[in-house]
C-alpha cells in the first residue's frame, strides 16, 4: 500500500496546477485559519486482498500564523504485523504474522512547522488504544501505546488556497507499548520499535 501513495502521489502532482508559496500570511483575503482534511492511506480499504486496514482518519486542524499549525487527528486501524518490520523481503512475510490482528484506535496531536515555502516538518504524538484479537476474531486482551510520527513534507496550495496536499516522507517510534500477549510479543520482538521511510499524502480543505 505504501507503494501505491507514492505513485497516486506522483500522478497526482503532476495533474494539477500547484503554488509553491504555501506559508498563509494573515493579509492574504485567502487566509483560513482552520482546516479539516485525511490522508490518502485510506484508498487502501479498497485494495482487493484479506488484508485490509480498516483504515479511518480525520484531522481538524488550527493555523497558529503563516509558519505554524496544531491539529487533532482521529484515526482507527487493523493490522497483522509488526510495526517495525523494514522494507524487504520480511515486510507482510507469511512467517512474520501475528496469530491475529491488533485493532486499535485513539488520537494524535499533530504539528507542523513551516521552514520555505511550502517545506515542512511535523511531529504526532498519537495515544493509541488497542484490542488484540485471535485469528479467529476473538479478543484475548487489551493493550496502550504511545506511537510518534516524525515528518518531513511539503505543503502544496490547490483551487485558491481552498484545498492543499502534503506528500510526506517519516520516520514512526513506538517509546511506549503496553504487554502483549505472549505469542504476538514474540514475533514484535524481533524486530525496532522505529520504522524508516514511511511514505504519506495528506489532504485537506481550508475554512
Amino acid at each position: 500500500m505504501q507503494k501505491l501513495i507514492v505513485v497516486f502521489s506522483f500522478i497526482f502532482l503532476s495533474v494539477l496546477p500547484i503554488q509553491l508559496k504555501a506559508q498563509y500570511a494573515k493579509q492574504d483575503t485567502s487566509y483560513s485559519k482552520f482546516f479539516i482534511g485525511s490522508t490518502f492511506f485510506i484508498l487502501s480499504n479498497l485494495v482487493p486482498d484479506d488484508n485490509s486496514p480498516k483504515f479511518v482518519q480525520l484531522n481538524l486542524g488550527y493555523r497558529l500564523g503563516p509558519k505554524d499549525a496544531l491539529s487533532l487527528e482521529l484515526k482507527t486501524w487493523e493490522y497483522g504485523w509488526s510495526l517495525g518490520i523494514p522494507y524487504g523481503d520480511k515486510y507482510e512475510a507469511p512467517e512474520e504474522k501475528f496469530p491475529g490482528k491488533v485493532s486499535e484506535y485513539g488520537f494524535a496531536f499533530a504539528y507542523q512547522h513551516f521552514w520555505w515555502k511550502g517545506l515542512y516538518t511535523g511531529i504526532h504524538v498519537m495515544n493509541a488504544f488497542q484490542t488484540f484479537k485471535n485469528e479467529e476474531g476473538a479478543k484475548i486482551k487489551k493493550g496502550f501505546q504511545i506511537f510518534n510520527t516524525y515528518r518531513l513534507g511539503y505543503h502544496f496550495k490547490l483551487f485558491k488556497n481552498k484545498f492543499f496536499i502534503e506528500p510526506s516522507i517519516a520516520i514512526t517510534h513506538r517509546p511506549y507499548h503496553s504487554k502483549m500477549p505472549d505469542d504476538f510479543k514474540a514475533l514484535d520482538d524481533k524486530w525496532p520499535n522505529y520504522f524508516i521511510g514511511e511514505p504519506g499524502l495528506h489532504f485537506g480543505y481550508n475554512f
